[in-house]
């Protein structure tokens, strides 16, 4: 069973400097029929406007990944960690026992658009951790390229929760699939782009839940499209 969540049914946040989606409900955004996915539960569609950001502030029992599409996202923590994020690159930081961070735009002339993308973790009072890692271009094209999972298999980052998640820039026409493991479940998140799954056509910020299924399907679209995968227990 498909279950599509259109874009525009989404929450919405809007500052002088922050316009945000949500895709779950988060801060002022309460949907008592959109609470999450499973562990999946937070996806924030995010543009930052240029030399701004959110300043620091604290998190705890949570994973939480970083996914940037347009623009170089700043990022400073109280494990000492900072780092710039770009397309391409996946960051995962592991809030545990509590860690304080900030989001800034690093760009002060363009905007920064990205997905932050919270995942309840398996047990609370987890040790605080960082990680960060590129996947280039080529080894998501018209491929699905684990970028996250349980146990950093393939080069993904770790998430210490039963999910694999993937990402991949598909062209019009092309086709991927996911066979899943029986009793597990999945949710696909178009980025941008557009692409069809199972048949059913999305659009760029569109997600959709997919249960009792054994092959997810994803082909690409009139225009080019960026999609993340969501396989979970």
């Amino acid at each position: 069973m498909i279950t599509v969540r259109k874009a525009a049914e989404r929450g919405r946040s809007h500052t002088d400097w922050l316009e945000s989606r949500h895709t779950f409900s988060f801060a002022e955004y309460a949907d008592p029929a959109h609470m999450g996915f499973g562990r999946l539960r937070v996806i924030n569609d995010d543009v930052v406007a240029p030399g701004r950001g959110f300043g620091r502030h604290p998190h705890r029992d949570m994973e939480i990944l970083s996914y940037v599409l347009d623009g170089a996202l700043e990022h400073g923590d109280s494990m000492g960690n900072g780092s710039i994020i770009r397309p391409g690159d996946v960051q995962r930081m592991t809030a545990g026992t509590g860690v304080v961070h900030s989001e800034r735009n690093a760009s002060p002339e363009t905007p920064v658009h990205f997905l932050q993308i919270w995942i309840e973790p398996e047990a609370r009072g987890l040790s605080p951790g960082y990680e960060q890692k590129a996947f280039p271009a080529e080894t998501t094209h018209n491929a699905l390229r684990l970028v996250a999972s349980r146990d950093g298999r393939d080069g993904s980052v770790t998430v210490h929760q039963d999910v694999n998640v993937y990402a991949t820039r598909l062209d019009p026409g092309a086709r991927v699939e996911l066979h899943l493991v029986a009793g597990r479940r999945a949710w696909v998140q178009v980025a941008r782009g557009e692409a069809e799954l199972g048949g059913q056509a999305l659009v760029t910020g569109d997600g959709a839940s997919i249960e009792r299924e054994a092959v997810v399907t994803l082909e690409g679209g009139v225009t080019p499209a960026e999609v993340l995968l969501f396989d979970l227990a």
